[in-house]
């Protein structure tokens, strides 16, 4: 998966002791619009209602930096000034508020796959699904057309695999566990957590949003169609 990378010439440089006061750079106000925009969009979707969800987006690479949600925020609601710059451990370097402690499973995921985005979605669909085929360790989705929508896969005949992961509050141990399914799994578009929703991602943010759209459809459609309760 080729990767979009971004430059950010006003980020504070790793080993740095304090958080920037500079204002937010271009590229961190740029990524905080779409990805705002993104968010608000899936919120009307039904698929980040509340304050679930969170969403990032890098901003350069050497050294790691990400844009990514502010905890705690109506998804609805979502300006570019809820985005935060963190280094690649967390650590704010500017904006205001905090990230979620979902942040190491975003740097996880772009460490693992050089990823160029992460979104991660809480639907109705993903909630049911993870429950209902937890036990078996994941979902395997095959034989619709909208496949094709992932990267890489060009038949229906495709059989895309979604882990599913028990949730944890322990982040650490949780981001130690995706970096092994991220390995053991190459080629996957996602996975979910168990009770908790789909995380997937891509090599730029249009990429991720359009895997958002294609597994939540694809999810969807399992739940609706009865398949779910047949353990498909």
């Amino acid at each position: 998966m080729k990767t979009q990378k971004h430059s950010n010439p006003g980020t504070v440089k790793s080993g740095g002791s304090d958080r920037s006061t500079k204002p937010k750079t271009a590229t961190l106000s740029a990524l905080g619009t779409e990805l705002a925009l993104l968010g608000r969009n899936f919120y009307t979707r039904g698929w980040v209602l509340g304050t679930s969800g969170n969403f990032s987006a890098v901003l350069s690479r050497e050294p790691m930096r990400l844009a990514i949600t502010s905890t705690g925020l109506d998804k609805g609601t979502l300006m570019p000034e809820h985005f935060l710059e963190v280094d690649d451990s967390a650590k704010v370097l500017s904006g205001e508020g905090k990230p979620s402690a979902e942040a190491l499973l975003h740097i996880a995921i772009v460490r693992g796959l050089e990823a160029g985005a992460v979104l991660h979605t809480h639907s109705v669909w993903s909630t049911v699904l993870s429950g209902a085929f937890a036990a078996k360790g994941g979902l395997a989705l095959e034989g619709y057309e909208m496949l094709k929508g992932l990267e890489g896969v060009r038949t229906h005949q495709h059989r895309e695999w979604l882990p599913i992961l028990e949730n944890s509050q322990d982040m650490v141990e949780l981001s130690q566990r995706v970096t092994q399914v991220l390995r053991e799994n190459p080629g996957l578009h996602g996975f979910l957590l168990r009770g908790h929703g789909l995380y997937t991602w891509g090599s730029s943010l249009q990429e991720a949003k359009r895997h958002v759209e294609i597994l939540e459809f694809l999810m969807e459609v399992v739940v609706r169609s009865g398949a779910a309760s047949r353990g498909i």
